[in-house]
């Protein structure tokens, strides 16, 4: 099986972190890695992984599972009984594209909160949380995919915890890029996770394992996780086959996550440069990079098409909005490109 180290087809694909290949290192653990049934006696790579993210992100145990919408479900359904309120973000992930995991399967019910760059109002959040009837969940996260990868500064998420703890309501943190959030700020994982009482991190985006997220909090918390993960159908046997790519991810690609940010800066200062509506090279803090094209001619559909001829995958999202994200197939030959490309369409 081969890997692609880059865009060796002639695609910058920028549409997500999430089209990352395994590794040649990941490929060797994967052919090597001891096996079990993890519904049963259990995986032992799997357990290996889950026993390396709990320490990473500094909390008791951990779970492995299928995918970072799963694990967000299941922080849910461990922590809230339905027909309780969860709050969070309008603009968050959780409330958005995993709409239907809260209201359908959790059975609760979204309060979505202002904010600003996916920071709640506190104020609104505590006005909000007295005035609920049945306070379930808080929920954060960073970074913050709608408002374009931005980080929740360290001191506005020991707030919103502390305001969680003097009300019993339980606090989630969907940290999906939790180490792009980490090296941006130059800080562990731990630093970060000690503001939530549960934590999901996806493997399978700018770490570049294949499959792959991982639930983490406290042993009875995760207990409980694993218990609803059965019910799910998200026992997944033999799953130390996709656990040895996800400890490679955590031993080795955490470090050059800053690889990708300054690719994603770069992007915004060249189409800040090129037309000043675009981008806000400021608000660039890690890989996802918003370009706003409201005062240009054409919609975002007709820009992601049009760079789509030069050979630029990026993803349409909404009339007005590109998302492009980077990540380590998106070398400084398909940066240059990437410019090149939405130069040629601008004029």
């Amino acid at each position: 099986m081969a890997t692609q180290e880059s865009s060796s087809d002639g695609i910058v694909d920028l549409r997500s972190d999430t089209v990352t290949l395994p590794t040649e290192a990941m490929l060797a653990r994967v052919q090597r890695a001891p096996l079990g049934d993890d519904g049963r006696e259990g995986d032992p790579t799997v357990r290996a992984l889950e026993a390396h993210g709990a320490a990473l992100i500094g909390k008791e145990a951990a779970l492995f599972v299928p995918s970072g919408t799963m694990g967000n479900l299941l922080a849910m359904l461990a922590h809230a009984e339905r027909g309780a309120d969860v709050f969070a973000d309008s603009g968050a992930h959780l409330l958005n594209s995993e709409l239907g995991s809260v209201v359908t399967i959790a059975g609760l019910l979204p309060k979505p909160m202002p904010g600003r760059r996916g920071a709640m109002d506190e104020m609104a959040l505590a006005d909000t949380i007295r005035s609920s009837e049945r306070p379930g969940l808080i929920a954060m996260e960073t970074t913050h995919n709608g408002a374009g990868g931005a980080v929740l500064p360290l001191a506005h998420m020991m707030r919103i915890h502390a305001l969680g703890q003097s009300h019993g309501i339980p606090v989630h943190l969907d940290g999906a890029r939790l180490f792009n959030a980490a090296v941006a700020l130059g800080v562990p994982a731990a630093a970060i996770a000690v503001h939530a009482d549960s934590v999901m991190v996806c493997l399978s985006k700018g770490l570049s394992a294949p499959v792959g997220s991982l639930l983490c909090g406290s042993s009875d918390f995760i207990t409980r996780a694993r218990a609803l993960r059965k019910l799910v159908g998200g026992t997944m046997r033999q799953s130390g086959v996709v656990a040895a790519a996800g400890l490679v991810a955590l031993e080795t690609m955490l470090a050059r996550l800053s690889e990708d940010h300054a690719a994603a800066k770069r992007l915004a200062a060249a189409l800040s440069w090129l037309d000043p509506t675009l981008a806000d090279p400021d608000h660039v803090q890690t890989n996802i990079l918003r370009i706003d094209v409201s005062a240009s001619a054409r919609d975002a559909a007709a820009w992601a098409e049009s760079v789509k001829r030069h050979g630029i995958l990026v993803q349409a999202s909404g009339p007005a909005q590109l998302r492009l994200v980077t990540h380590r197939h998106i070398d400084a030959a398909a940066v240059d490109r990437t410019i090149a490309a939405f130069a040629a369409v601008a004029r």
